[in-house]
């Protein structure tokens, strides 16, 4: 209590006019230390002064005047991503379905921004969905299903031709989702189950035919390996044979000289002629011709007789 006193006495000394005076210089100064502002990066604020635009604050610490100035917005500069709902768009053969976009859009000029449109992302939206069925209206069923890509593009460029007065730059634009009625849906089912299975026909009819045909290939290589087999066996045999032939005429030419040049006679012709008779009737040929000659063959065979005796006595 004595403490609390003490600081209370130094207050009840003052008049009211300087506790006045105390009070209105803490609040200018609570108010001066609470208009400063910080802006930090990626961010824009919108400053009014006296109800107009007066500046637009970047990165830094600003100053903003009580009463006369005041902050209208604070635009951030980041790409910023919108899924908006899914629209129902009628294609140009009058089939009605359900798209789903994103768009993915930046603020390029935050005063624009800010004084351009009441609401910017609502007018964006409703620009989407009127741009894209302006689009769809253009195609057909497969069109559509098939020409994202193109349906992307056309978008993109509207939307950001549109939005370039609010100072918004859109980047980009993609089909998110293209849903068609459910009777589509299943008749596209069976058209796909429908399509695999002429794929799968076609794959097995041309596994077949690219079977036999390999079949008739082999068939028809196995048959010309075989003949060109056999050919080279009857070449082969039939150069054997004419070996053999030659070889046996070799042998009978080179009897021959051999026999001529031994210097056989006329006896030993004859004696040659007689064992050729005799391997004749030794055969089973059932008749013999004998030649006309024969009693010459006898006194020769005599003589070649007492040829061998006369030489038996020479070497005893």
């Amino acid at each position: 209590m004595k403490f609390l006193s003490s600081l209370l006495s130094p207050v009840a000394a003052l008049g009211a006019l300087e506790i006045t005076l105390i009070v209105i210089a803490i609040i200018i100064l609570i108010v001066a230390a609470a208009s400063f502002r910080l802006v930090t990066q990626t961010k824009k604020v919108i400053i009014e002064r006296l109800g107009g635009y007066y500046t637009t604050w970047g990165v830094g610490i600003h100053f903003l005047v009580p009463i006369i100035d005041r902050v209208v917005k604070t635009v951030s500069l980041k790409e910023q991503v919108k899924d908006f709902e899914p629209q129902a768009v009628i294609t140009k053969d009058n089939v009605t379905m359900q798209i789903d976009t994103v768009i993915f859009l930046s603020i390029t000029d935050p005063k624009a921004y800010t004084y351009g449109t009441e609401n910017p992302m609502n007018a964006i939206e409703n620009i989407s969905a009127t741009t894209l069925r302006n689009i769809i209206g253009d195609l057909d069923l497969d069109e559509t299903l098939t020409s994202r890509d193109l349906i992307n593009s056309k978008m993109r460029i509207i939307l950001d031709e549109a939005t370039d007065a609010w100072g918004i730059k859109v980047s980009r634009v993609e089909v998110k989702n293209i849903v068609p009625p459910k009777d589509i849906r299943d008749s596209m089912e069976k058209q796909m189950r429908a399509e695999r299975e002429k794929r799968q026909t076609i794959l097995i009819a041309e596994g077949e035919k690219r079977s036999k045909i390999l079949e008739a290939e082999g068939e028809a290589e196995a048959v010309l390996l075989r003949a060109e087999a056999n050919k080279k066996q009857k070449i082969l045999q039939a150069e054997g044979e004419a070996a053999s032939i030659f070889k046996i005429k070799e042998a009978e030419a080179l009897g021959i000289k051999l026999i001529k040049d031994a210097g056989a006679d006329q006896a030993v012709l004859t004696l040659k002629s007689l064992e050729a008779l005799v391997h004749v009737a030794n055969g089973q040929a059932t008749k013999i011709v004998v030649p006309t000659n024969i009693t010459d063959l006898a006194s020769t065979v005599m003589m070649a007789a007492e040829f061998a005796r006369e030489e038996k006595k020479a070497v005893k």
